[in-house]
């Protein structure tokens, strides 16, 4: 209502002092006036026609003036309205250059009129036509050019100042220049990007806060039906060994009962024998003694003696082996979920590869899984998302690129296409050619990559000159280079070869020919090991290192045991054997202490040092 009251501002003006209308008077045509102003019209007219100031309309007699108490109200609004937009403009601010009694702070600056508009006055820059295609920013002060008088929205960076178009033509011509409108349009653009990056991000923020909880409950859940499953399984064996003791005391019972009739038993014979002993009749005396005595013996009462069926001290080992049994499985099991679900953040950085980061295909992968797009060997990209295996890439070549993590390898300097950052090379150095360079810009000639030669030359053209002892005056680029010291000088030969059988593999690009030749295969074939000679090549592990269970290997021989982990980190002990000149072990199993393991089994081939 406030802002519909200052854009129809016209329509309540005074014709007359062009002003909102103050007490408002309506004459017999319809028109309203200011009180003071159509009696002071009219008073001028003394003794004349009396005539409307807008449509000329004559009455022949002075009307009477009634007051509009309509339009009163809505004057009075107004007011209230226009006097809560007006603020007064402050040292500093931007003054409305059409406030001519009051310096009223400006809202917006015009570029087009070069001016400053209160709320008031900027209303006809949204209601004409003409003035609605102005634009329009924030009050502020608006560069203009001394000499042309022009907005400044051109800046040069050859003379690194701000111009306006005419200035091309003339001081400015020819020199490199931006127009700042371009640049704004730039940033606007980048700031819809990033706001649409941040609403995405927002949504995965929430979804994955989600999905904690939904963990958090299913966790709670299964935790729950597991320890009801236990107290059911439990309750179970309680109702069987109270059954059990029932039925055995109830055996029970019966021999005492038995053993109670037997006693009574006896202690009749005995008191019939005692009354016998104080018989003095002889004769009465065989008569009656026979008749006890041939059933007085132990064959008529068999020994007795309570032998239950079950054996509670049996039950009570039984529970014991259960319990460690159950407290193992569930603790291995249960630490084995832990240590997955601690495993699950470090799961993409074991390739070392992180959002933000420079990659590119591995030389090695011919043929990435998700295929090459517009992608090559050569194409650095920026990693832009990482999840599980997968990662998504921008390459200049291709947006949103899909690879796996494992066929990529971070790129760190870009510039040089290199995957590390070598020393600068100059005249003198040993080089070689770059193991990442599958055929050199000059081609190879003599040269292979195990050709380590000295630079004779470099030109301003980055190329240079090298000495080979295959081949010399031979020509290449910087960048396809790199600078040889003593421990690259060895590297080819001490290059990783625990290889075991089942291992994927193929020829060295630095191998021109193999020893025992090509036959139908090439630097492309991939092949599977299926036997290894006999000869022991040591592996540098020595009693004392550090060690962990290689990344590719997925299940170790003697198994991983209730608390080892690709993540576990251990010592190497036990009793090693070592050759005589050095400390290298040369047996191939392995005693390694983990801090939640000791004396674990291991292969050497499956192990590798950590260096801290």
């Amino acid at each position: 209502m406030a802002e519909a009251g200052i854009v129809d501002q016209d329509q309540y003006s005074c014709s007359v002092c062009l002003d909102l209308l103050k007490d408002p008077v309506t004459i017999p045509c319809g028109h309203s006036y200011c009180l003071s102003c159509i009696e002071e019209c009219w008073n001028e007219e003394q003794g004349k026609d009396y005539k409307c100031p807008q449509c000329r309309q004559t009455f022949i007699s002075r009307p009477q003036l009634n007051r509009n108490i309509v339009l009163s109200e809505i004057m009075e609004n107004m007011k209230s309205i226009n006097s809560s937009h007006v603020v007064l403009a402050e040292p500093g601010d931007i003054a409305c250059d059409f406030c001519a009694v009051e310096i009223i702070k400006a809202v917006k600056s015009c570029l087009e009129c070069r001016a400053s508009y209160c709320e008031v006055h900027v209303q006809p820059h949204y209601n004409v036509p003409a003035l609605r295609k102005h634009s329009l920013v924030k009050a502020s002060k608006i560069p203009t050019c001394s000499k042309h008088d022009k907005l400044l929205e051109v800046y040069c960076r050859t003379d690194q100042t701000c111009v306006c178009m005419h200035c091309l033509m003339d001081d400015h011509k020819g020199h490199d220049t931006i127009k700042v409108t371009d640049t704004q349009t730039k940033v606007k653009k980048t700031i819809q990007a990033k706001e649409k990056e941040l609403q995405i991000v927002t949504t995965d923020i929430t979804c994955h806060s989600e999905s904690a909880v939904e963990a958090i409950k299913s966790s709670k859940k299964a935790f729950a039906e597991l320890v009801k499953l236990i107290e059911k399984k439990s309750i179970k064996m309680i109702e069987l060994l109270k059954a059990q003791e029932k039925a055995d005391l109830d055996e029970g019972e019966k021999i005492q009962d038995k053993l109670k009739e037997d006693i009574s038993e006896l202690k009749k014979r005995d008191d019939a024998l005692e009354n016998l002993l104080q018989t003095d009749d002889n004769v009465q005396f065989l008569q009656k003694y026979e008749s006890v005595s041939c059933s007085s013996g132990l064959e008529d009462f068999p020994r007795l003696s309570f032998q239950p069926r079950c054996s509670f001290e049996d039950v009570n080992k039984l529970i014991c082996e259960l319990t460690k049994s159950l407290e193992n499985a569930c603790l291995q099991e249960i630490d084995k979920t832990l240590n997955k679900v601690s495993d699950l953040p470090t799961k993409t950085p074991k390739f070392g590869i992180k959002v933000g980061d420079n990659v590119r295909v591995k030389p090695s992968v011919d043929t990435p899984t998700h295929k090459w797009g517009s992608v090559t060997h050569q194409s650095i990209g920026v990693v832009k998302k990482i999840l599980d295996e997968l990662m998504t890439v921008d390459f200049p070549e291709q947006k949103n690129w899909t690879g796996l993590v494992s066929e990529m390898e971070s790129v760190v300097d870009v510039s040089s296409g290199s995957s590390s950052q070598d020393p600068e090379i100059k005249v003198g150095d040993k080089v070689r050619v770059k193991p990442t360079v599958v055929i050199p810009t000059h081609k190879w000639g003599a040269v292979s990559h195990k050709s380590i030669g000295v630079v004779q030359k470099i030109k301003p053209d980055e190329s240079l000159i090298v000495d080979f002892p295959e081949h010399t005056n031979w020509k290449g680029i910087l960048s396809e280079m790199e600078s040889v010291t003593n421990g690259k000088e060895t590297e080819i030969s001490i290059l990783d070869s625990t290889f075991k059988v089942g291992d994927k593999v193929r020829v060295k690009l630095s191998v021109d020919t193999p020893k025992h030749k090509w036959g139908a295969v090439s630097h492309k074939s991939i092949g599977v090991v299926q036997n290894l000679s006999s000869r022991k090549i040591p592996v540098n592990i020595k009693v004392g290192d550090k060690v962990r269970v290689k990344d590719s290997v997925i299940t170790p021989k003697f198994t991983w045991g209730g608390y080892v982990s690709h993540t576990s980190v251990g010592v190497v002990k036990g009793k090693i054997w070592v050759l005589s000149y050095d400390k290298y072990i040369k047996s191939e199993n392995v005693m390694v202490d983990f801090p939640k393991h000791k004396g674990w089994k291991g292969i050497l081939s499956e192990m590798e040092v950590i260096i801290d």
